[in-house]
């Protein structure tokens, strides 16, 4: 029974971060790292780096940075674009940073399904904004933006404290992103095949 808590509370931990790497980095970064320097928690080898005052204090102005861009519609959307390249090797490195002292195969599979889990929440998070920026106001920016903060800080949380709950909320939340990735996809092509019309004029096949 005691083995079966420690690999759910090491799974937990690393799907916890690939899957909040996905939607804010730097939000996980910092979370992970302070409670480490803290005490709240006790960092596995791979991820202690987290608690050394130079990622911290990287982390939190990045943090900041994203907090801003996260609210100012168009801007966010190139916000994630860029990160496509960030947030989803960074899932994967810390996936597999987060199972300790295991074999290297081991680790390449927790780096890989990371990497897959830090790509799914991405797409997720950047589509949805895509058509969230359809808006005229700037409200619905600042509250998804806001409402996916805590919702990074909550499962990370609750990762962490209640492994085995996280699990079966990560199921239902995979479940939900393999629901909705294709609406989204479709969403956005609508948008951009518009635009398409807009700038580029419908063409004229009367003779």
């Amino acid at each position: 029974m005691e083995q079966l808590d420690q690999i759910s509370q090491t799974l937990a931990m690393s799907m916890g971060a690939a899957w909040a790497s996905g939607i804010n980095l730097y939000a996980a970064i910092l979370m992970l790292g302070l409670m480490g320097a803290t005490g709240n928690i006790q960092l596995p080898p791979g991820l202690e780096i987290l608690t050394d005052p130079m990622v911290l204090f990287a982390a939190g102005a990045m943090y900041l940075t994203e907090f801003v861009a996260d609210k100012i519609p168009g801007v966010d959307t190139g916000w994630d674009g860029l990160h496509t390249f960030i947030r989803i090797p960074a899932g994967a490195m810390l996936a597999a940073g987060a199972v300790g002292d295991v074999s290297p195969a081991l680790m390449l599979a927790a780096g890989i399904m990371g990497g897959g889990l830090a790509a799914g929440t991405h797409a997720t998070k950047a589509g949805s904004r895509v058509l969230i920026n359809t808006s005229p106001e700037p409200f619905t920016n600042w509250a998804a933006s806001v409402g996916e903060d805590v919702m990074v800080i909550a499962g990370l949380w609750t990762a962490l404290n209640h492994p085995t709950l996280y699990l079966l909320l990560l199921f239902v939340f995979i479940l939900l992103m393999i629901w909705l990735l294709p609406r989204l996809w479709r969403g956005i092509h609508a948008i951009f095949r518009k635009l398409g019309e807009w700038f580029g004029g419908k063409k004229d096949h009367s003779d």
